[in-house]
């Protein structure tokens, strides 16, 4: 085995056998179209759409929340973050686990029984539906859209690597293609599909990663403790198994780990994708279920993260790594390579390709019903839409964000998707999470708290990432010319979301229009009991 410098030398455009890692992509892509094309013969009404006829056990509804909730970041982002940047790179896995914990206790259950399909569903139980479903729908789209330009920069990044595409109109071209397949997978299948291709994805990814840190830990004498001394050796530096590697470096770095923690630990209650999964089940039993399977997937996955790292750390080198298409991204698939040749490499990468695929049609689904069901049918139509009607709009709606979504990754081309995620992160705790906790657990919010709060929370955490160096003035900015980073943190969630609960406060405490008692008795009651939210959904 060569050491790590000295195959940065010798690191060639392609890694593998290009020929067979597009076959193994495309047999993954004939499989789950084959599943797709199965599901979509009982997709006929709104809720088969939306929710999957609330079909799904709660085995299977947990296996395929792993399987939305375990997306490029977690597997090509993180690794890589842990490979360049040690222990600092691990903190996102401990964020994003934590984030599922946070979302597990406050939110799953009572969010399940009070809903129907989407977020906007429960905000709108006690308060006034058209601004509400409004503001709702609009936050939705807004954080699957910075959801969606991590999955396709990652699917750039790993597509260019295996087949050594350094030009950016090649990347771009990759990029285009997966928005292509995600758009088919949303409008054939619907929410039955994308679940099982989720399911599948979810067996196949917990699978593979485990093979991979079993493989790496066995050429180390299962010692983890060597594994870390040669990432040492490697990398040059010892800081690298240090605190502070990344966020250590000055004063503002500091604030920005803070920023980016509190990002992690609230996003996760406040995305619309993952929320929506809990409505796939026929009881709040089953809700419960599928949370412990889920848990126990998560949690095994992140402590395989580690692993993986550190392994690429020690058998790749950073030097390799950066210098790869995709660059940080490109750590998992290249020690797929070094482990396993062309044949691991090829299976991995179409695990990584189907994870980023489930996860863009968990995205499109949930942004489609937020528009179809809370604007289309709720407010335009007030309620008097047809299913049909509203099946129409939603699948119109899948085109528009697909291609929205495909100019947005061609433009985020060679970020952390980790990093991206974050982003995404933090404009759902603060347009989200606010309004859905202070509408489940406050008698006194009111719809002008919500508007407020949903409304104040993505503009400034929007606006924020618009004005730091996400955006412009340094080497790694989207627009690397430019300079009009006036704000300083990379995450705006230490300013964003604090306001946003400060402006859900205000606005419910100067609202003169006092909300339905009775509508928020009964929303208690429903959602600590589940009564109501069993019936048959009508449409």
């Amino acid at each position: 085995m060569l050491p790590a410098a000295e195959k940065a030398a010798t690191t060639t455009e392609t890694v593998g056998t290009p020929w067979l890692n597009m076959a193994i992509f495309a047999a993954f892509v004939a499989v789950t179209m084959v599943v797709v094309l199965r599901a979509s013969k009982s997709t006929t009404t709104a809720a088969d759409y939306y929710a999957g006829g609330r079909s799904f056990s709660g085995t299977q509804n947990g296996l395929a929340i792993a399987g939305d909730y375990l997306s490029a970041a977690s597997f090509l982002g993180i690794v890589g973050a842990i490979a360049l940047q040690g222990y600092d790179g691990f903190l996102y896995s401990i964020g994003f686990l934590v984030a599922w914990l946070v979302a597990l206790l406050l939110i799953a259950e009572p969010l399940r029984n009070t809903g129907k399909f989407t977020m906007a569903d429960v905000l709108s139980f006690r308060l006034r539906q058209r601004p509400v479903r409004i503001a709702a729908a609009t936050s939705t789209l807004c954080v699957t859209f910075f959801y969606l330009l991590a999955q396709m920069a990652g699917a750039g990044a790993l597509v260019s690597l295996l087949l050594g595409i350094h030009s950016r109109v090649g990347q771009s071209l990759v990029i285009i293609i997966v928005g292509a397949l995600m758009i088919a997978y949303v409008l054939i299948g619907g929410m039955k599909g994308t679940t099982w291709v989720q399911i599948i994805k979810a067996v196949l990814l917990v699978s593979g990663v485990a093979v991979m840190t079993l493989w790496s830990l066995a050429l180390f004498g299962f010692n983890f403790s060597d594994m870390l001394g040669e990432a040492v050796s490697v990398a040059k530096d010892p800081a690298i198994l240090e605190p502070g590697l990344k966020y250590g470096l000055s004063d503002v770095t500091k604030i920005d780990f803070i920023s980016l923690g509190l990002a992690l630990v609230f996003g996760a209650a406040g995305l619309p994708h993952v929320l929506m999964r809990f409505y796939t089940v026929p009881t709040a039993k089953e809700a419960r279920k599928s949370v412990v399977w889920a848990i126990v997937l998560i949690g095994l996955f992140y402590l395989f993260t580690l692993v993986l790292g550190f392994g690429a750390a020690a058998l790749i080198g950073g030097e390799r790594i950066m210098a790869a298409p995709g660059g940080v991204n490109s750590a998992a698939p290249l020690l797929a390579y070094e482990l396993g040749g062309s044949v691991l490499l090829g299976i991995i990468s179409a695990v990584a390709f189907a994870t980023i695929l489930a996860v863009v049609a968990g995205l499109a689904i949930t942004a489609s019903a937020s528009f179809a069901h809370d604007i289309y049918s709720n407010v335009i139509k007030k309620g008097k839409s047809t299913g049909k009607e509203e099946l129409k709009v939603a699948k119109i709606t899948v085109v528009v964000i697909g291609i929205v979504s495909i100019l947005g990754g061609i433009g985020a081309q060679g970020q952390n998707v980790a990093f991206l995620v974050a982003l995404a992160f933090a404009v759902a705790a603060s347009a989200n999470l606010p309004t859905i906790l202070y509408s489940l657990y406050w008698r006194g919010f009111t719809t002008r708290g919500a508007v407020w709060s949903m409304y104040g929370g993505l503009i400034i955490s929007v606006g924020l990432i618009a004005f730091s160096p996400v955006m412009s003035g340094a080497e790694t900015s989207m627009i690397p010319g430019a300079d009009f980073a006036v704000f300083p943190l990379s995450n705006p969630g230490l300013i964003s979301i604090p306001a946003s609960f400060l402006l859900g406060f205000i606005g419910s405490k100067t609202d003169p229009y006092k909300e339905s008692v009775e509508k928020q008795a009964e929303m208690e009651v429903r959602s600590m009991t589940g009564v109501g939210a069993e019936a048959p959904v009508q449409h």
